[in-house]
């Protein structure tokens, strides 16, 4: 009889679970398949939720906050027509239904945001989308007249609880669901389409490999490319943001050299979001404001605590990433600045991270490439010197949902090569640098891809380049302005020249500010 060490089978459970979230189905899977080849036994699903038994009646409440319209002057399509081409491909593929559980993906399809996870307009669900019936599992009391009426008879409402019950029916009327086929055609095309984001719940729920079949979410690929009203919703909150973070970074520097004020990161940060609050179409931030300042910096994602961050001095670097959701957008954007005189180190490492951002902002390419293929656009000057970053370029942004939101990217991670980037995507663009204890820099814009005007098209493709959408200009006194190409100056030029454009209306009562403006959109010889 084999002995067990309780104690070496723990840890070594604990270290094969490290980098593993045991509730979602493909890694449960991995997991249990690599415990396996370990040696060790097989991983038996519990179907009780442990964490609720260990919570007991302490455990917090749900989060009841009310569900919203968003109209469609802001998402641009109908539910119903999402709907619709979501059937289209359940179609092509056979299949007789997508269980949704990415919160950001119901909230899209349906046309509805919400306000239960701070920062993210999402609100806890389910739904399930057939060939003849749509379902939105949800707490009833977060349901007003208006989102009922906004459902209508379209999608059927039930209790948030209620899905395990009801794909336990599905899964016994699965095979009856696809029709006009043969019973052996039936045994390979009858899986309900999950995401690779499902919970290992719901897969076993629904009869797990034998009923279901693991994809990438056809919600988020759809999701990923914006219609044209969401792309002007971008523009739009992008240049009223550019200007909150215009006159946010203008009135900084009138406190820190001219005033002498003492701020702190947190008293900064909430500087900038009353600036922000006063936009049009405000609802809130996307993410907490890393306001940081000399070493803090080099934190890559630092998060000040209040009472207890780093007073802002002005002869040191700060870096400020920070973004807000807007009825018609999501923003993101990071500026690093000076307020005194940088080292010539400082102004060295800033300028390769801009020539890697307009690098990767100028680019072209053949539809089909992925963002995996563009990541060393914006680390190739970094490299020449040795130098890189321990992140990714870029991430995908949602249209007043999630800032960071798949399934595209620009980066080295390996799924960022199985998709292709598309006109309409919305992506950032942040390569940076960081030297630990000293400073940080990184510069994001938020760009959209779109298709570019080339002389010739290889092979008859369409080819690709991106709009920059963010408004907020670089820092001058960290631009070593000789260690920029021509054609690096004159992109920079247009680019202030549009900042300054774009935003100066803001600032017709508003001298400080304006004079900031232009004195940072100058022309750089």
């Amino acid at each position: 009889m084999e002995t067990v060490n309780t104690t070496e089978r723990l840890e070594h459970l604990r270290e094969l679970m490290k980098k593993n979230e045991v509730d979602i189905y493909t890694d449960a899977r991995k997991l249990s398949d690599k415990i396996q080849k370990k040696g060790g036994r097989a991983l038996v699903g519990v179907h009780e939720n442990l964490v609720d038994i260990v919570w007991g009646k302490d455990r917090p409440p749900r989060p009841n906050e009310p569900v919203k319209v968003l109209s469609v002057e802001f998402a641009g399509k109908k539910f119903e027509e999402k709907l619709e081409d979501l059937r289209k491909e359940l179609e092509k593929k056979k299949s007789p239904g997508f269980i949704v559980c990415m919160l950001d993906e119901i909230a899209w399809l349906y046309n509805l945001r919400g306000n239960d996870i701070p920062y993210n307009p999402v609100f806890f669900s389910y739904a399930i989308v057939t060939p003849t019936k749509a379902t939105l599992y949800i707490d009833s009391s977060k349901l007003n007249e208006e989102v009922r009426s906004h459902l209508g008879d379209a999608v059927a409402v039930r209790p948030y609880d209620a899905i395990q019950e009801d794909i336990k029916v599905l899964k016994e009327l699965s095979v009856e669901l696809v029709t006009g086929e043969d019973s052996s055609a039936q045994k390979t095309k009858d899986k309900f389409l999950i995401s690779n984001k499902t919970s290992w719940a719901l897969s076993e729920a629904l009869g797990g490999e034998e009923k279901v079949e693991e994809i990438r979410s056809l919600i988020a690929d759809a999701k990923a490319v914006k219609n044209e009203v969401e792309l002007e919703g971008m523009r739009a909150c992008h240049i009223r943001d550019g200007a909150a973070l215009i006159e946010y970074f203008a009135w900084l520097e009138e406190e820190l050299t001219i005033k002498g004020t003492k701020l702190d990161e947190i008293e900064a940060a909430d500087k900038l979001e009353e600036i922000r609050s006063k936009h049009k179409h405000f609802v809130g931030l996307s993410f907490d404001t890393i306001s940081s300042a000399g070493p803090n910096a080099a934190v890559i994602h630092y998060k000040p605590e209040r009472g207890n961050c780093s007073v802002i001095d002005p002869k040191s670097i700060y870096l400020c990433d920070s973004g807000a959701q807007y009825l018609d957008g999501t923003t993101d954007t990071t500026r690093t600045l000076h307020f005194t005189e940088p080292t010539e180190m400082e102004r060295k490492a800033y300028t390769l991270v801009l020539k890697g951002n307009i690098a990767l902002g100028r680019a072209v390419f053949p539809k089909g490439t992925s963002g995996f293929a563009l990541d060393t656009l914006a680390r190739q000057f970094l490299w020449e010197e040795g130098l890189d970053y321990r992140h990714g370029t870029g991430h995908g942004v949602g249209s007043y949902l999630n800032v960071h939101e798949g399934p595209i990217g620009i980066g080295t991670r390996i799924q960022y090569s199985e998709v292709a980037l598309a006109a309409g995507n919305v992506l950032s663009n942040e390569p940076g640098y960081y030297e630990d204890g000293s400073f940080g820099i990184r510069i994001e814009n938020i760009m959209m891809a779109k298709e570019a005007s080339t002389n010739h098209k290889f092979g008859e493709k369409p080819y690709l380049g991106f709009e920059h959408v963010t408004m907020v200009p670089m820092c001058q006194k960290l631009i070593d302005a000789k260690l920029l190409s021509p054609i690096e100056k004159d992109w920079l030029n247009k680019y202030h020249a549009e900042i300054f454009e774009k935003t100066k209306g803001f600032f017709e009562n508003d001298p400080r500010t304006l004079g900031w403006l232009k004195r940072e959109t100058d022309s750089i010889g």
